[in-house]
């Protein structure tokens, strides 16, 4: 691989994958599909309750990653299997993205459990991506390499993204979603993030793994059983994991129900489609940022720059409610999208380099799996509280504010981890 500044294809496939992936975060878990399952699906629903079946599911889906992502790991670091599993996963995530274009009005719980399955093929697929990180570039460029699949993702989704809003659009969008227009969205997607992720298929490595065994699975228990009996000589990723899983359970409950929420305060649809198109545009530029900054204020300074931009999104989005001035409402929502447009990409980007940097490259895919058991039971934890205070207070603001401690616990355990951005120790 090069170590210079031109990238290498496997560095360009690896990137364009996020490319092609990110759409279905901003289309699928963001943007449209919380509106289709609200206004069309759930049409029947209080809103309060159908934002708590939202934030239901999106918890199931990452419950179920959680409890297989360590095995799926595992048994990804044997020779030649980490490109196989990815494979697989994701056909089931594409499969069920364009199985959602056939869900009728009021089959509120059949698009809830389509939709849990094509989150959990598209987040599994990720886990196997994630760990990829290991074989397409060296640690130096670990940093650099995860801020461009980030901001590069968010940007190039805008180009799917904006025909989708042209189709929509061209349908009539001023009296609610097009329902068949946004169905045909949903295949947009798919058609995307499979014909970006043929670069992948073709031209990743596995580089780094272990000899096959004659029992994978049994043996992939095993491993995980030794990894976590060795779990001090491993003190750094897991201290690091322990502040992940609060604070990025945070800024994923932020990405999947701010859409919801802003639904609850009243936003018509054309803004939160122009807000989100917004926020896809900043975050490119903000997340290279990130990249380049962390080169020299060290990547944990600005992972507690991150956090601490959440701290004030989570603040604000609370007191939005209590704005009565309309205008003033909307100016303080397009401020909120500009601090999360700000912060989303580079906190999620130098997590994963951060955290490369801190494992074993030969069982990448296994901690990468921890990685993502971490974030995706954090990602239950997020979304679940917030649905279930909002279902209990009546008003979804309350659940944004118990989303506070969660940054302040992430931060106080990052402060426990040793900014060693490039050793290659453990």
């Amino acid at each position: 691989m090069e170590r210079s500044g031109k990238l290498s294809t496997e560095e360009r496939s690896w990137i364009l994958y996020d490319v092609g992936n990110s759409v279905f975060v901003l289309v699928m878990v963001t943007a449209l599909m919380p509106i289709f399952y609200k206004d069309f699906a759930a049409s029947h629903l209080s809103g309060a309750i159908s934002t708590a079946h939202w934030g239901f599911a999106n918890s199931a889906a990452s419950l179920v990653l959680a409890l297989l992502s360590p095995l799926l790991g595992a048994m990804a670091d044997y020779k030649m299997r980490k490109k196989y599993f990815f494979v697989a996963l994701l056909c089931l995530g594409l499969i069920f993205t364009l199985s959602l274009s056939f869900i009728q009005q009021g089959q509120w719980l059949l698009c809830l459990i389509l939709f849990v399955f094509a989150r959990i093929g598209w987040a599994g697929a990720n886990v196997l991506y994630d760990a990829f990180i290991i074989d397409v570039t060296s640690r130096e460029r670990m940093d650099s390499i995860s801020a461009k699949g980030y901001g590069f993702g968010y940007i190039g989704s805008v180009v799917p993204f904006a025909i989708i809003i042209a189709i929509l659009y061209s349908a009539g969008i001023a009296d609610g979603l097009p329902i068949e227009a946004t169905k045909l969205g949903f295949i947009v997607v798919a058609l995307w993030w499979g014909a970006l992720s043929l670069p992948a298929i073709k031209h990743l490595k596995q580089r780094h793994y272990i000899e096959p065994s004659a029992r994978p699975v049994a043996d992939s228990f095993k491993r995980l059983y030794e990894t976590m009996l060795e779990i001090k000589k491993h003190k750094q990723p897991f201290l690091f994991l322990a502040a992940y899983f609060f604070y990025i359970d945070g800024v994923g409950t932020i990405i999947s129900m701010s859409t919801a929420y802003g639904r609850d305060l009243g936003f018509s649809i054309t803004t939160l489609i122009a807000v989100i198109l917004f926020i896809q545009i900043v975050a490119f530029p903000f997340t290279l940022v990130f990249g380049r900054l962390a080169a020299v204020f060290t990547t944990k300074t600005m992972l507690f720059v991150g956090i601490g931009i959440y701290v004030v999104i989570t603040l604000l989005a609370f007191f939005l409610p209590s704005i009565e001035a309309p205008d003033l409402r909307i100016y303080a929502f397009w401020l909120v999208s500009f601090l999360v447009a700000s912060a989303m990409g580079g906190i999620q980007a130098l997590s994963r380099s951060f955290y490369g940097r801190l494992i074993p490259p030969e069982k990448s895919s296994e901690f990468f799996g921890f990685y993502n058991v971490f974030g995706k039971f954090a990602a239950i934890t997020g979304p679940f509280l917030m649905g279930l205070v909002g279902g209990l207070t009546g008003h979804s603001r309350w659940g944004v504010l118990s989303l506070l401690f969660l940054f302040v616990i992430g931060a106080f355990f990052l402060t426990q981890v040793h900014d060693t951005p490039q050793s290659t120790t453990v």
